[in-house]
């Protein structure tokens, strides 16, 4: 039997990080949506007791390092099963872009195994796994637009948020989230509004949505990439609604209601950057 199952992209609409917590993670508060960029997971069932996975990236890890064999692990020595699983992972998601890509393959992966082994877990049995892997996979396991808190376990459903278009740029760096938490100062930063934001959100309110992004890691990564600001820069001079870094970096991504004004940013961009994305928001 074989099952397949679609990992899409998120984006941070907002984050604001709180404070450090004793546990050494930090306090954050985020709005996150997804965007119709996505791996891919296929799923079929050994008969040795085994885990194997494959991906089309020859530079990703297919060992414990990986988020996917962490999620394979942990599900199968909770629930005690024994036959083994081959999981197939195509990546479209750049890697260490800010993205949730190896969080969201995580969550597919909880996803695809329940749906494989028929364990009908709940979304509270997927999620207490999917944090043990990472701060983001809660958020991918819902997929849809949230409001998040605590160190990412909490995660409050919104309306999904107004549809548009969504270009993602990446410029050839890649930022290790731990590092950039690891500089934190908390007086240093900004904090953007994210009960403001959800509440724009719920009332579908593009306008009041546009007004309260933000994101506090900015004041951490673009000084060390300023690349990033460019990019901004660009995708605002070329009629972006707006234009916000997304997690710890280095993607940056524009909303725009007009498609039009959307492929002129792609256009602007492409001889700037390699990686460049026209998506949409997943509704």
């Amino acid at each position: 039997m074989e099952i397949i199952e679609k990992a899409p992209a998120k984006i941070n609409l907002g984050l604001d990080v709180l404070r450090k917590r004793e546990d050494g993670y930090h306090e954050l508060e985020m709005v996150m949506s997804s965007v119709d960029l996505a791996d891919r997971l296929t799923f079929e069932t050994l008969p040795t007791n085994e885990i194997i996975v494959e991906t089309n990236k020859a530079f990703l890890p297919i060992d414990k390092r990986n988020n996917v064999y962490q999620a394979a692990s942990i599900l199968k020595e909770r629930y005690g099963i024994e036959e083994g699983i081959k999981i197939s992972i195509t990546k479209n998601i750049p890697v260490a872009a800010g993205l949730g890509g190896g969080s969201t393959d995580c969550a597919a992966a909880l996803r695809g195994m329940n749906r494989l082994w028929e364990l009908n877990l709940s979304m509270d049995e997927l999620v207490s796994m999917g944090v043990q892997v990472g701060t983001d996979v809660p958020y991918c396991l819902y997929g849809t637009t949230a409001f998040i808190a605590g160190k990412g376990e909490i995660v409050q459903p919104l309306v999904p948020m107004p549809q548009c278009w969504v270009v993602l740029v990446k410029p050839r760096i890649s930022v290790s989230t731990r590092k950039i938490f690891q500089q934190v100062e908390m007086d240093k930063l900004s904090h953007p509004d994210m009960n403001k934001l959800s509440a724009a959100i719920l009332a579908r309110d593009y306008q009041g949505m546009l007004q309260h992004m933000g994101n506090s890691l900015e004041d951490i990564t673009i000084p060390k990439h300023p690349i990033i600001q460019q990019i901004k820069e660009r995708m605002l001079k070329y009629g972006a609604d707006a234009a916000l870094m997304s997690g710890s970096g280095p993607t940056v991504f524009a909303l725009c209601q007009k498609y039009s004004r959307a492929q002129r940013i792609v256009n602007g961009l492409k001889g700037f950057c390699d990686e460049v994305y026209l998506v949409r928001t997943l509704q």
